[in-house]
C-alpha cells in the first residue's frame, strides 16, 4: 500500500500543497424560510452571549462575492436590499443584528431571507436563542439554487 503522505529523509510527513480550487462552489441564490432573531436575552452587553441570528457564508472562489439580501415579513412589504461582501476564499458570519441599511432588523418578528449573489457561494443558517438564560443553537443549510 503506498504511504498517502510518505515520509522525506528526516522521517517527517510530507504534505502536498493545499488544493487550487480554480472554481467557485455553491450556488447564486439562497433561502431562508425561517428568520426569528429572538430578544437578546439575560447578557445583552456580551454580542457573543447575546441572541442572534446569522447566515455563514462561505467563498471558496477566486473573486469577492456580492451580496444583496431581502427580508420579508409575514405583514409588511419586504426589506433591503442589505449589501455585503464576502472576499475571495473567506467565510463570513453575518449576524442580521448586525444588519443596519436600509434600516434594522427588527427582534422578535418572524421573517424570511433571499441572499442573491453575483459568485457562487454556500449559505448555513444559525440561531442562538439566550433568553431563558441557557444556550440554545439551532442550525441548517438553507435552500440554494442557480440562476
Amino acid at each position: 500500500m503506498q504511504d498517502v503522505y510518505p515520509n522525506d529523509q528526516h522521517g517527517a510527513v510530507n504534505h502536498p500543497e493545499p488544493r487550487n480550487h480554480p472554481g467557485a462552489h455553491g450556488k447564486t441564490v439562497w433561502i431562508i424560510a425561517e428568520g426569528y432573531l429572538p430578544a437578546p436575552g439575560p447578557r445583552p452587553d456580551n454580542p457573543a452571549l447575546s441572541s442572534h441570528e446569522a447566515a455563514c457564508v462561505l467563498n471558496t472562489g477566486d473573486r469577492t462575492a456580492n451580496l444583496t439580501i431581502t427580508l420579508f415579513f409575514t405583514d409588511r412589504e419586504p426589506s433591503g436590499p442589505y449589501q455585503v461582501s464576502v472576499p475571495p476564499r473567506r467565510t463570513l458570519h453575518l449576524r442580521f443584528d448586525d444588519l443596519k441599511d436600509p434600516e434594522p432588523v427588527p427582534r422578535e418578528t418572524d421573517f424570511a431571507s433571499l441572499i442573491e449573489s453575483d459568485k457562487p457561494v454556500v449559505v448555513q443558517h444559525t440561531r442562538l436563542d439566550a433568553r431563558l438564560g441557557s444556550l440554545a443553537l439551532m442550525t441548517t443549510m438553507a435552500y440554494g439554487e442557480n440562476r
